[in-house]
């Protein structure tokens, strides 16, 4: 195909294309006039890529299915013959080899085709079976190299005892067994709130091990329905060489990681979650790519191009990876058509795309404090290859997906982000309020709680843009990895190990650990967006760092797992935080303050470190003094009534002082304070926080 080049301008120029419901958008942020024409350009860009598509592939939902067309494909209509199609514009030569031809490396050579195009038909066995059986192994020889096939769909280290002979490197299996899973449960609707449990599926045992999709099925998912979370966002499954890498350095995009077991026992996971009615998201790293060469995409063609960028552009120093030419209309497929195979064959119901920063900004986001100056967003500095990128990813998920979801991992607030394609926005449902867990780990590390400023924790969780929806957080995967310290661990550090029993009374420090980790999470959940999110192990407030196998720790799994024997240790005050974890959610479930409109901060009193405000109709109430206690605290209210305590941070069953009687309702005054029509007088007990809910006469018979 002759090269297309999809930013020209349109005739008229850029202020004349056409964004459906671009005023809307304008309408809802009067500064982006001033950037009208380039927000107009860029749904042009995107516009043209979609009319190209049509044009030379038939549509995106063919164009996207390139997963069905590359690679190793069972011809259907003749049973048994495999077609392998491959793109490698640089590559001079290609041969298929393995178990299948006795690892003979010239017996099947690839034909060359047009436009970096290469295919070889593979004729069935005499008996009318694949010439390749299923898991046998297959290398491609790329300009006499070994390499794995960018659309390789299962690849397998050697056993241990073979890697001194094999080396390290995977290996391609070819997968095709005869019956494969079937799924048997519908997906979930999108729930009203989302509630998401960040999952690793190889830490999470206590055991020092790497653990698997059916231990996770089995065991990890139905904590994670009774806590309340409706939806798990899965990290690690794209494979990736090195473990280390949290699963950031993909080397086979579209193969689940079988560190964890088979494709199938993928499939098996992700449908119990649905059973359970849980959402299930992938993490997908479009950002960057290992650099590996024996494993990966780099070099795959004997060029540094290929899927990526030549020379510079094409590498980010400081993640050391390959960086992706987004204009490449190979790249499209490959990009696009992994989306389509972990939307179509695995089952998710998502993604939560990684690197969005790195991705918008030529200078990948580094070095840059983002002001808010909209000239830092509609700049020469936006990458607007990888913008587009991302409209076309978040067009074709939501019409695959009725219900779909989408996150972005954007710490610059590029503004229209979370806004529809359609208004000229790039068209994800939430992002990731990654201010939030920096303020927690800043102030715990540099403060005393005495020192707290309450305006700048109410601003930090309540800055964000109107009606593009966010995903508030304490900690994530982020603020767990060795060299930095969870909250918990900022809390109570070495006193979570010998403090934790309830053999005897607890320390001030475990105390106060323990009162501020839930009203740290409360007050982020009330407060910080339209979703709520936690690491795995950090709801019971794990109490050591993550740190995988690596040569600097003598490969050891330690602190490659999660410890859920603790909090069900009735003897350990863990269970105290995971029962609070579970109440808070399935509250939520009931009031839906996640899904309403943002809270109306009514009292934020510095001196008394007070904080109330309400949210779907319920009053949050904090008080994050150290000493002092409040009798009758005059706060305001919308609705009169009686209000009874629907959560309370102070209950002995989360571990608190019980000073507070839940049974007794709280009546309201018809007088009007702080902004909302009527008070009342309530109790507040330092470091405690409580939610409110208004209740009828019928509630007390």
């Amino acid at each position: 195909m002759d090269w297309y080049d999809p930013l020209q301008e349109k005739k008229g120029g850029a202020s004349q294309v056409q964004v459906p419901d671009l005023e809307l958008l304008l309408e809802r942020d009067g500064y982006l006039r001033d950037h009208e024409r380039e927000i107009r350009r860029r749904y042009g860009n995107f516009e043209d890529f979609l009319t190209q598509i049509e044009k030379v592939e038939g549509g995106l939902d063919n164009f996207s299915s390139g997963y069905k067309q590359f690679g190793p494909q069972i011809n259907i209509p003749s049973v048994g013959c495999i077609t392998w199609l491959e793109w490698a514009p640089a590559a001079h030569s290609l041969n298929l080899y393995g178990e299948f031809n006795e690892w003979n490396r010239t017996s099947h050579p690839f034909q060359k085709l047009d436009f970096g195009r290469w295919q070889l038909v593979l004729k069935p066995d005499s008996d009318g079976s694949p010439a390749i059986k299923h898991l046998q192994k297959v290398k491609i020889l790329v300009n006499n190299e070994d390499r794995i096939s960018p659309w390789a769909n299962y690849v397998l280290q050697p056993p241990r005892e073979k890697q001194d002979f094999e080396g390290v490197s995977y290996v391609q299996h070819f997968w095709n067994p005869e019956t494969s899973y079937k799924f048997k449960h519908p997906r979930p609707h999108k729930h009203k709130s989302i509630r998401v449990y960040e999952s690793h599926v190889g830490i999470s045992s206590c055991e020092g091990k790497v653990n698997t999709y059916t231990d996770f099925t089995q065991n990890v998912l139905p904590r994670i329905a009774k806590l309340g979370y409706n939806t798990i966002q899965l990290m690690a499954i794209m494979e990736h060489a090195y473990y280390g890498s949290f699963g950031y350095q993909v080397t086979s995009f579209f193969a689940p990681s079988s560190r964890y077991g088979t494709p199938d026992e993928l499939k098996a996971l992700v449908d119990e979650a649905h059973r359970l009615g849980l959402t299930v998201l992938l993490d997908v790293v479009h950002s960057h790519a290992s650099k590996n060469v024996s494993d990966g995409l780099n070099m795959w063609d004997g060029s540094d191009a290929g899927y990526f960028h030549s020379g510079t552009r094409g590498n980010h120093e400081l993640w050391d990876s390959r960086l992706f030419n987004y204009t490449n209309w190979e790249t499209l497929r490959f990009l696009l058509s992994n989306l389509r195979l972990w939307i179509e064959e695995y089952g998710f119901d998502g993604f939560r795309f990684d690197g969005v920063t790195s991705m918008l900004y030529h200078n990948r986001g580094l070095g840059q404090g983002f002001s808010g100056d909209y000239n830092e967003y509609f700049g020469l500095n936006t990458d607007t290859e990888a913008l587009v990128y991302l409209m076309l990813a978040n067009h074709l998920v939501h019409k695959c997906l009725e219900d779909g979801i989408t996150i972005a991992e954007d710490v610059s607030g590029m503004p229209a982000l979370c806004r529809p394609v359609t208004e000229g926005g790039t068209g994800f449902d939430y992002r990731l309020a990654m201010a939030v867990p920096d303020m927690w780990i800043k102030i715990l590390k540099e403060q005393s709680d005495e020192d707290w400023n309450l305006d700048y924790i109410v601003h930090t969780l309540t800055n964000r843009r109107w009606k593009e929806a966010c995903i508030g957080y304490c900690e994530s995967h982020d603020q767990a990895l060795v060299g930095d310290k969870t909250i918990a661990f900022w809390l109570m550090d070495k006193d979570m190990y010998t403090g934790m029993g309830l053999n005897e009374p607890a320390s001030d420090v475990v105390q106060r650990g323990l009162a501020l980790h839930k009203m740290i999470r409360l007050v982020t959940h009330g407060l910080a967006g339209e979703g709520y999110l936690n690491f795995i192990g950090n709801e019971f407030g794990h109490p050591e760092w993550l740190d995988f196998p690596r040569v600097g720790n003598q490969e050891s799994f330690h602190y490659a797992r999660r410890q859920f024997n603790l909090p069900d240790d009735q003897n350990l005050r863990y269970k105290f935080l995971n029962e609070f974890d579970g109440a808070m959610n399935n509250l939520e479930e009931k009031c839906g303050w996640l899904s309403a409109d943002p809270a109306f901060v009514s009292t934020k009193h510095q001196e008394d470190k007070v904080l109330v405000f309400e949210r779907a109709g319920v009053v949050f109430c904090f008080n994050f003094h150290c000493t002092k206690s409040f009798p009758d605290y005059k706060v305001g209210v919308w609705e009169s009534g009686k209000y009874m305590i629907a959560l309370d941070t102070d209950d002995a069953k989360f571990g608190g002082l019980n000073r507070r009687d839940a049974t007794v309702p709280v009546h309201s005054f018809p007088q009007e304070y702080n902004g909302r029509k009527c008070h009342m007088m309530v109790y507040l007990p330092a470091r405690t926080a409580m939610v409110l809910r208004r209740v009828g006469d019928s509630d007390f018979k």
